[in-house]
C-alpha cells in the first residue's frame, strides 16, 4: 500500500520507517528541505537504537523514500499520516498551527477519497477540526481516524513493531478497517487493535501519559517522606512493586520527569480542564516534578553552602532519559541553569545529547569527549541520567580526578554503603544521607 507521512519528526520517522519495514510504500513529506535531504543520504535526524539501520535499508529497497512535495505524495496515498509537532502554546494548550495548515495543504491536492490519519498528539476533538478545515477547502470525499501514539523515546522501534494496543478512533467503518488492515502485520501476536470514536482515542493518548507521570511525581514524593523519616525508598519500592495493582514500572524516584511528551501532555491536559473540570491532581504532579528538579541543588547549598561561586561541578548525563538524545525539559536543564547562574563552572557529558546542550547552553558550561574528562577538578559529581555506562565506573580513577570525592547521586544507580565505604561522601534519592 502507499502511505504518506506528513512531518518527519521523532513520531513521523518511527512511523513512515516502521510501515516501510512491513512493506509499504511510504513517502515522508517535511517542508524542511535540509532535514529531507539529510534522510535522503541516510542520515538520521534524531538518535533512537535502530532506527538508522532501518531508514537506510528500506530506503535502499526502495520502499521509503523522503520528499518536500506534499502534493505528489497526498495524490498517490490512499492513507494519510499527520505527524507534525503539536508545541506547547499560550497557557499550556497545544498549539494546532502546523495541524491546520497540513490539513489544509492536504485538502488542496487530494483528487479522491483520502483516508487522514491524526499521529500527533492533539487536545480532544481535533478530529472534528480537522475535518471542517479539510471540508470547507475540498469536495472530495474524506475520513479522518485518530491514532495516538504511545512510543517510549529510546525503544521506539520495539515499541512500534510490537505494540501493546493500536488506538483507532472515528466513524467511518470502512477507513477504520483499512487502517486496522494497516496495522495488523503489528499484532499477529494477539494485542488488541482498539476501536472507538475519536474522542476518546485522543483521550486516551493524555490520560495514559498523565497515569505514567503521576506514578512518578508520587513515588518522588513519597522518596522526600523516606528522606525526612529516615526510612529508604529503594525498600519501600521494591514492597509496592510486588502489589501487581500497582507494579514495578514508573515507580523509579529522581529528578523528575522530562522529554517531549509528560510535560507538554500533562499542561495541555490541565488547560484542556480549564476552572471546571479544574485538574488538581495534575496541577500537583507537575508541581512535584518541578521541585523534583531542584532537589539536588538543595543537596548541593546544604554541603558546600549557599556561595558556589569557583567551584567546578561535574555533569553525568544530559538527556532526559537513557538511549536518547532529547533534552526537552530535561531536568539537567534545571540543575545547570542554577549551578551557573550561582556562579559555578560545570563539566559535562552525556553519551549523545552534547550537540543538544550546545544548542541549549552554548559556551557558557565545558562539554568534554569522556566522563572521565569531566571529573579533573571537581568538587563534585552529579548523575543525573542513568545511561549504563555510568554504572559501574572505576570508582578509584573517579576519586583521584576529583577535587573533593562527593557524588549527588539523582538516579540511584550506587550502592550508598559502598560508596562510603570507597571513601565517597554520596547524596541519594530517598535514602539515608548519612
Amino acid at each position: 500500500m502507499n502511505i504518506a507521512v506528513i512531518g518527519t519528526g521523532y513520531v513521523g520517522l518511527v512511523a513512515g520507517t516502521c510501515f516501510a519495514e512491513i512493506g509499504n510504500d511510504v513517502s515522508c513529506v517535511d517542508i524542511d528541505e535540509q532535514k529531507i535531504n539529510m534522510l535522503k543520504s541516510g542520515k538520521v535526524t534524531i538518535y533512537e537504537p535502530g532506527l538508522e539501520e532501518m531508514v537506510r535499508r528500506n530506503a535502499a529497497e526502495q520502499r521509503l523514500s523522503f520528499t518536500t512535495d506534499l502534493a505528489e505524495a497526498v495524490k498517490k496515498s490512499p492513507i494519510i499520516f499527520i505527524a507534525v509537532g503539536t508545541p506547547q502554546g499560550a497557557n499550556g494548550r497545544a498549539n494546532l498551527d502546523y495541524v491546520r495548515a497540513t490539513a489544509k495543504a492536504i485538502a488542496e491536492s487530494m483528487d479522491s477519497f483520502k483516508i487522514i490519519v491524526t499521529k500527533s498528539t492533539v487536545p480532544v476533538g481535533t478530529a472534528d477540526q480537522i475535518k471542517d478545515w479539510i471540508g470547507a477547502a475540498t469536495a472530495q470525499p474524506f475520513a479522518v481516524i485518530s491514532n495516538p501514539e504511545f512510543l517510549k523515546e529510546g525503544a521506539a522501534v520495539e515499541d512500534f513493531m510490537k505494540p501493546d494496543r493500536v488506538v483507532l478512533g472515528g466513524d467511518n467503518p470502512e477507513a477504520l478497517d483499512a487502517v486496522k488492515e494497516l496495522y495488523e502485520p503489528f499484532v499477529r501476536t494477539g494485542n488488541p487493535i482498539l476501536i472507538m470514536d475519536s474522542r476518546s482515542a485522543e483521550m486516551s493518548k493524555y490520560a495514559s501519559n498523565a497515569i505514567l507521570a503521576t506514578k512518578i511525581s508520587f513515588i518522588n514524593e513519597v522518596a522526600r517522606l523516606c528522606e525526612q523519616m529516615r526510612a529508604d525508598i529503594g525498600e519501600v519500592r521494591r514492597a509496592i512493586s510486588l502489589d501487581r495493582r500497582i507494579g514495578p514500572h514508573f515507580i523509579f524516584p529522581g529528578v523528575g520527569y522530562g522529554g517531549s511528551c509528560f510535560p507538554k501532555d500533562i499542561r495541555a491536559m490541565i488547560s484542556m480542564g480549564g476552572d471546571e473540570p479544574e485538574m488538581f491532581l495534575l496541577k500537583a504532579v507537575e508541581q512535584v516534578n518541578e521541585r523534583q528538579k531542584g532537589l539536588l541543588i538543595e543537596k548541593i547549598k546544604r554541603h558546600f553552602g549557599a556561595e558556589l561561586s569557583g567551584l567546578t561541578f561535574a555533569i553525568w548525563g544530559l538527556a532526559f532519559k537513557p538511549r536518547t538524545d532529547d533534552m526537552r525539559d530535561a531536568p539537567a536543564i534545571t540543575v545547570i541553569e542554577s549551578l551557573v547562574g550561582a556562579g559555578a563552572r560545570v563539566q559535562a557529558f552525556d553519551p549523545e545529547a552534547m550537540e543538544e546542550a550546545r544548542k541549549m547552553f552554548g559556551d557558557r558550561i565545558q562539554y568534554t569527549h569522556r566522563n572521565y574528562d569531566a571529573l579533573h577538578g571537581a568538587s563534585a559529581l552529579l548523575i543525573l541520567t542513568e545511561w549504563n555506562e555510568f554504572r559501574r565506573p572505576d570508582f578509584d580513577r573517579v576519586k583521584k580526578l576529583m577535587m573533593h570525592p562527593v557524588i549527588f547521586d539523582g538516579r540511584n544507580i550506587y550502592d550508598p554503603a559502598d560508596l562510603r565505604k570507597l571513601g565517597f561522601t554520596y547524596y541519594s534519592i530517598g535514602r539515608d544521607n548519612g
